[in-house]
C-alpha cells in the first residue's frame, strides 16, 4: 500500500514545476526536523565528537536542519532521475578535474571511484554514468524490496549497474578485468571483519579496505569523487587526483596506507564544508558506541 502511495505521489509531483517540488520537500524536511528528536541528537553527538565540542549551538542547529533538508532533496533527486533526460541532467552539472580520469583511461586501467554521502550524492552517481562512464555501484540491500527496486531503477537510468554488497568482490573483479568502472562508498559504519582502523576527523575508526585491495591486486586507479552545490540548482562534480596504492612485500601495510589516504581525503572534504556530510548516520556506532549513549 505504501509503495502505491509513493507512485501516486511521484506522478503528482512530477507534473508540478520543479520549484514547487523543492518547496514540498523542503517543507517535509522542516517537519522531519521537528518530529525526529532522536536524529537531531545523533547529529549533535556526531558533530561534538568529530569537532571536539568546538561547534556552537547555532552552528550545530544550522547543520542539523540542513542535514534533514539534504536527505529529503536526495530523495527528490531519485524521483527526478526516473524522469529527467540526459541532456537536462548534464546542464545541471559541471565536471571538475576530468583530467584525473582521462589519465587513467589513457593508461588502460580501470577506475574505482570512492565516494561518500556528501551533498547530492544521488545526482553525483548518475552524473558519472551519464557524463563520464557507466559504473557498477555497490549498495546495501534494503528491507522494503519494492522501494529498493524504485531506488535502483533511478540509479541505473544512465547506464550504471547496481551491485548488492553481499558477495560483491567477484563482480567487482570482473568489472575491473574488463576495464570498467566501479563505485564504492567509504563512509558507512562497518563491522570489524570488513576493514582496518584509520584516522578520520582526527579519530580512530574502521574503514573498508576493498578499494585499496582491488586497486593493488589488479592495477586499478582509486579516484575520489564528490559533488557540491551553492544554490541547489547547479552542481559541481569534483574528481580528485588518483590515490596511490603501493605494492610491496607487506600487503597489509600497503592496504593500510592507501585506506588512510582515502580517510585523509574525506576528512579534508568534510572539514572544509561540514554541512554537506550525512551527519544523521551513526558513523562511529561500532568503534565508539559510547558517544551515542544518553
Amino acid at each position: 500500500m505504501g509503495y502505491k502511495i509513493l507512485l501516486i505521489l511521484e506522478s503528482f509531483l512530477m507534473v508540478l514545476p520543479k520549484s514547487m517540488r523543492k518547496m514540498f520537500f523542503a517543507f517535509l524536511a522542516k517537519i522531519a526536523y521537528i518530529l525526529a528528536p532522536k536524529y537531531r541528537k545523533i547529529v549533535r553527538q556526531n558533530l561534538n565528537y568529530a569537532f571536539d565540542g568546538t561547534m556552537s549551538d547555532a552552528q550545530i542547529k544550522a547543520i542539523t536542519k540542513y542535514s534533514f533538508k539534504n536527505l529529503l532533496f536526495n530523495f527528490l533527486h531519485l524521483m527526478e532521475l526516473r524522469h529527467i533526460s540526459k541532456e537536462a541532467l548534464t546542464k545541471k552539472i559541471t565536471i571538475e578535474n576530468a583530467e584525473a580520469v582521462e589519465k587513467v583511461h589513457k593508461e588502460g586501467r580501470a577506475v574505482i571511484y570512492v565516494t561518500t554521502h556528501y551533498s547530492s550524492w544521488e545526482l553525483g552517481g548518475a552524473a558519472i554514468g551519464a557524463m563520464i562512464e557507466p559504473l557498477g555501484a555497490v549498495y546495501k540491500k534494503m528491507k522494503n524490496r519494492e522501494y529498493e527496486d524504485w531506488v535502483l531503477e533511478a540509479r541505473a537510468r544512465f547506464g550504471n549497474t547496481n551491485l548488492e554488497k553481499e558477495k560483491v568482490v567477484k563482480p567487482l573483479i570482473k568489472l575491473i578485468k574488463a576495464g570498467k568502472a566501479s563505485g564504492l562508498l567509504i563512509d558507512t559504519n562497518i563491522n570489524e571483519r570488513e576493514g582496518t582502523i584509520v584516522n578520520f576527523m582526527g579519530k580512530p575508526i574502521r574503514q573498508v579496505t576493498t578499494p585499496a585491495y582491488l586497486a593493488r591486486k589488479f592495477n586499478a586507479a582509486i579516484i575520489p569523487v564528490a559533488i557540491r552545490t551553492d544554490d541547489e540548482e547547479h552542481y559541481t562534480l569534483m574528481l580528485f587526483d588518483e590515490i596511490p596504492v603501493e605494492k610491496t612485500e607487506d600487503e597489509a601495510a600497503d592496504l593500510q596506507k592507501a585506506t588512510q589516504l582515502q580517510a585523509d581525503w574525506l576528512t579534508s572534504l568534510i572539514s572544509k564544508e561540514p554541512k554537506f556530510w550525512f551527519w544523521l548516520h551513526r558513523r562511529w556506532k561500532n568503534d565508539k558506541p559510547e558517544i551515542y549513549q544518553n
